[in-house]
């Protein structure tokens, strides 16, 4: 693959801003599943008796398109069936079935998981998409239905004159996205998708519908922000505050050359820590050293420009003023293609020590980069314990991608497992739950550091039996 086309991959795949106001691609994951799955006929056609929505097994119209995850590298995986679930009592009766008959269960929103865990192979997938509601309440609230996709989310908000901190890829769905925290484009100014959470309605293991909220089984509402997808419960709706929309916002890019990521990662990131929260950026570093710079301004360009000034490197740069509802509507044109890829993640427990060290971590290889994105701002409004979302206080989170393509996945995997495991010894452990690893051992400790041992608890005591278990579930 030449560098040229990863840097469209990188783009495509994970949400870099383009000067013309597009973001495109993030990812995120609602992850679930359950003991050994086995299932006759006659299960099937009791749970199909009482859905609201549609039941597809094997054979049927529509299953071999349902079935597919958005990492193509799981294609082969062939749930024994698919829920397709239109109310909050579709959910419970999916939940019952499988507390029942040891059922492996996955809940499936928007299907991003990076491993495939919300599409498993067999057992029931519990598939939320039809449940894709969203409500602008008067007052501002947005009531969302888990099946939401965040592209359809955008353009609602933007037509009431509100936003809300989201990823970028109109694909993902908000469940996934609000569960493992919610990173995004402007989450330096408003934080994290899952600090405007204000209340959800779960179905919790034992099939009672609750509603969760700081005064209302505030355990699992803690949990639920930032504790990853499918741990606790299936989420049907949830409850947002907004913001009303920015005036207007200043989109930009700069690209520096091949051997320049030392130099511009050892710029970039006390820049980024030191610029005001209306300031987001990422980098991107390919293989052969060169940087994609993008990132997005609150505020008139000249706002943008006098901090571009501090940035210490220079290049060409493009930048563009545009409305909010223009920049999400350009953003939310069409969807990324599902493609086969590895991924992984580490957080900055500080400043780095070693930019060049960073850089080189991808240096060479064939289909490993780094997408480096500034944390801090608005995330940091709360405390570590606040929320589950643990990582309140680092400075950079970094993504290390891989697409498969013509390569041997085997070989992208090591590509991404080397490279991770470098950046943990070089910046910290700290890791993403939404990007999720089946290579990353520490998963556990580094996704949910301090917080592993109350989300634990909380998890014991919603799911005592363990009907929610996949390999990386938080029991």
């Amino acid at each position: 693959m030449r560098a040229d086309e990863e840097v469209g991959v990188a783009v495509s795949r994970r949400g870099l801003l383009r000067w013309t106001g597009a973001a495109v691609v993030a990812g995120g994951a609602v992850a679930a599943g359950g003991a050994p799955a086995g299932a006759g006929p006659g299960r099937w056609a009791r749970l199909r008796a009482h859905l609201g929505g549609e039941l597809l097994l094997p054979g049927d119209a529509g299953y071999d398109t349902a079935r597919l995850p958005f990492n193509s590298l799981f294609d082969h995986h062939r749930p024994a069936a698919i829920a397709r679930c239109v109310r909050p009592e579709d959910v419970q009766r999916c939940l019952a079935e499988a507390r029942r008959g040891r059922l492996r269960v996955a809940a499936r929103g928007g299907g991003h998981s990076y491993a495939a865990y919300s599409t498993p192979h067999d057992g029931l997938v519990v598939d939320l998409a039809p449940m894709n509601d969203v409500e602008l309440r008067p007052d501002g609230t947005a009531v969302i239905g888990a099946g939401a996709r965040l592209g359809d989310v955008y353009a609602a908000l933007a037509a009431a004159g509100r936003c809300l901190p989201l990823g970028n890829c109109p694909s993902v769905g908000i469940a996934g996205l609000t569960l493992g925290g919610g990173l995004g484009w402007v989450d330096r100014a408003f934080g994290l998708t899952c600090d405007w959470l204000r209340a959800a309605r779960v179905v919790t293991t034992d099939s009672r519908l609750i509603t969760v909220s700081e005064d209302r089984e505030p355990d699992l509402f803690w949990a639920l922000r930032g504790g990853g997808g499918g741990n606790l419960g299936v989420v049907t709706s949830f409850e947002f505050a907004t913001a009303p929309v920015p005036e207007v916002l200043t989109v930009f890019r700069m690209r520096f050359p091949a051997g320049s990521a030392a130099d511009v990662l050892g710029a970039w990131q006390p820049w980024s820590a030191a610029v005001p929260d209306h300031l987001s950026s990422t980098c991107v570093v390919l293989p052969d050293g060169s940087v994609d710079l993008t990132g997005c301004s609150l505020g008139p360009e000249a706002l943008l420009l006098g901090e571009l000034a501090h940035l210490g490197v220079a290049g060409p740069l493009e930048h563009a003023e545009v409305d909010y509802p223009t920049a999400t509507a350009i953003m939310t044109q069409g969807h990324p293609p599902r493609n086969a890829f590895r991924a992984s993640s580490r957080i900055a427990d500080g400043m780095w020590d070693d930019p060049a060290a960073v850089a080189d971590t991808v240096r060479g290889k064939d289909s490993a980069l780094l997408i480096v994105g500034a944390l801090g701002g608005a995330i940091d409004r709360l405390g570590p314990t606040d929320t589950a979302y643990p990582h309140r206080g680092a400075p950079t989170s970094v993504e290390v991608f891989g697409t498969v393509g013509d390569l041997p996945p085997e070989q992208v995997t090591r590509e991404v497992d080397d490279a991770q495991s470098a950046l943990a010894r070089l910046i910290g452990t700290g890791t993403y739950i939404n990007y999720l690893d089946p290579e990353q051992d520490d998963w556990a400790e580094t996704g949910y550091r301090h917080n592993l041992r109350r989300l634990r608890a909380v998890a014991r005591r919603y799911d005592p039996d363990g009907v929610l278990r996949f390999p990386q579930s938080v029991r």
